[in-house]
């Protein structure tokens, strides 16, 4: 694997694996990499001859007092991660690099924003969207892979390449999970040894909403306030437990076919998100 670090130097690299009439696959990352993003990775190698990955902690799509400055930096260990996966490059720009003086332009792409995580981390998407369409740009891929923990963030994503017509196509991945449920994710990190335990609840919670929207056993409004009490009897504090349309991610109604729940809560100093999608 190789690893640059410049603009100039990346557009070098892929010029000469695209002369060589190489398809490019692009995984965008934050780092601290786990399971979940070998997952992405491995999936991009079944996608195209050559996989790019990139490693950027991008400081706009974190909010006031969220965790910018104490987000785990793991460069040497994720490179390891990244060469047994099979990556063929990575590119580690810096901010200097991804928000060139001066920063005027934002990309925000409306209405879905304004739910969910959106409606809780104001400007979150805008920073998501900006940064994934300067990769997009810089790297120029045929296919790009996300997981699909952050369901809404592919979402937005996907929306964003269909409505600039960018030519990538966007590929989800089903989320990772440990054993016991938990969804793969750099904040599990911050969880203690007691909320580790209590973690895979979330997901359970999902599952048992998921069941009892299958067999008709409550409405919506209802299964949602139970699930609300369940966290917080576990011991989570609820952001967010949304029974959503799939394709706009609006709020379903008892009609909608193609659901997903997408829920997110805090427990400790680490905020949970996770999903469950229904086919009815």
């Amino acid at each position: 694997m190789k690893t640059v670090a410049s603009l100039d130097d990346l557009r070098s690299q892929l010029s000469e694996l695209r002369a060589g009439g190489k398809t490019v696959a692009f995984v965008p990352t934050m780092g601290n990499l786990h399971e979940g993003h070998m997952r992405l990775i491995a999936r991009a190698r079944e996608e195209a001859d050559v996989v790019v990955a990139s490693i950027f902690i991008n400081p706009t799509q974190f909010g006031e007092n969220e965790d910018l400055s104490g987000y785990p930096r793991t460069l040497e260990d994720d490179k390891k991660r990244l060469i047994a996966e099979g990556c063929h490059l990575l590119f580690t720009p810096n901010r200097d690099i991804m928000y060139p003086e001066p920063d005027l332009t934002r990309v925000e792409v409306k209405k879905i924003t304004t739910l969910h995580c959106g409606a809780s981390r104001p400007g979150h998407f805008v920073g998501v969207a900006t940064i994934v369409l300067k990769f997009f740009n810089q790297v120029q891929p045929d296919v790009a892979i996300f997981g699909l923990k952050d369901f809404q963030q592919f979402t937005v994503l996907k929306t964003m390449v269909e409505n600039l017509f960018l030519p990538i196509r966007m590929i989800g991945v089903d989320t990772g999970r440990a054993d016991d449920g938990l969804a793969h994710s750099s904040r599990n990190n911050y969880l203690t040894a007691d909320e580790r335990e209590i973690a895979p609840r979330l997901y359970q919670i999902l599952q048992q909403t998921k069941a009892a929207i299958e067999s008709d056993e409550a409405s919506f409004a209802s299964l949602t306030r139970k699930a609300k009490e369940a966290l917080h009897e576990a011991g989570f504090t609820p952001d967010y437990f949304n029974i959503s349309r799939r394709l706009d991610l609006e709020p379903a109604t008892e009609e909608d076919r193609e659901l997903v729940i997408l829920a997110a809560a805090f427990l400790g100093k680490a905020r949970l998100i996770d999903n469950i999608q229904i086919n009815r």
